[in-house]
């Protein structure tokens, strides 16, 4: 996959994107990640990239001709062109699973008031971070593609996103690592117990009941999976409160 960054402040992706995963597999070549700067494709002398708005008000608008140029020297047959706007389709896991499944994305970072409105017509797609507005689209580009290419083939251990947070429309499960104790808080002895499908099953009803105490509007697009029988929804009960002579694990 190859992704492409227009930005006017290069220096706030170019960081991020060389650590962690995005640097791991990029030297690994399973991403090829691009940077540019919209002032290469400014206007003038002085590589203007804005100016006031027509009718008046606070704040300056990105022009529509270095995005437009920035666009047609860099997109191909392939490019899926995202615009980072607050009024965009709100980003979701099922939107990342779909991105990772693309061979070319290039993402607008606006700046300021937004871009002139007829860059709209240049996208094929708009895309959001949530209910608010941060100084720029970096940002939230970085958020998107994060979650993006975590999930191509190699880039980590498939286990590790077959049963994250909203995978399958819930909430992930309650995890637990050593000390068997801790603050007087113990582990569920069900995950303690070596049987795996009692362990599966409190996982479920254990994700169940996070999603219906946190986040109940997922169970309302999860279906029937809200009414599923369980035993007992509370995901950490029991515990054990008592010290082990031996560590789980």
């Amino acid at each position: 996959m190859r992704i492409d960054f227009i930005t006017l402040f290069p220096a706030m992706l170019e960081g991020p994107l060389a650590g962690s995963i995005p640097g791991r597999i990029q030297e690994q070549g399973l991403v090829d990640l691009r940077v540019h700067d919209l002032r290469t494709w400014g206007i003038g002398r002085h590589r203007s990239v804005d100016d006031t708005p027509y009718g008046g008000g606070a704040g300056m608008v990105l022009r529509p001709e270095p995005v437009a140029a920035a666009l047609d020297a860099i997109r191909g047959p392939e490019s899926t062109v995202i615009l980072v706007d607050p009024g965009g389709e709100v980003f979701t896991q099922s939107r990342a699973g779909d991105l990772a499944r693309r061979n070319h994305l290039v993402l607008v970072c606006p700046r300021y008031e937004g871009v002139d409105d007829r860059i709209r017509d240049l996208v094929d797609l708009e895309l959001s971070i949530g209910d608010y507005v941060l100084t720029g689209g970096e940002l939230p580009a970085l958020v998107i593609v994060d979650a993006v290419i975590r999930l191509l083939p190699g880039a980590i251990d498939p286990a590790s996103t077959a049963e994250e947070s909203f995978t399958d429309g819930l909430l992930e499960y309650p995890q637990f690592t050593r000390p068997a104790v801790f603050r007087g808080r113990g582990v569920p002895d069900v995950l303690t117990g070596g049987n795996h499908a009692a362990v599966r099953q409190w996982r479920r009803e254990a994700a169940l009941a996070r999603t219906e105490r946190q986040r109940p509007d997922l169970l309302a697009s999860h279906g029937a999976s809200a009414t599923e029988p369980a035993t007992d929804r509370r995901p950490a009960a029991p515990t054990r409160r008592a010290a082990r002579s031996r560590p789980p694990g």
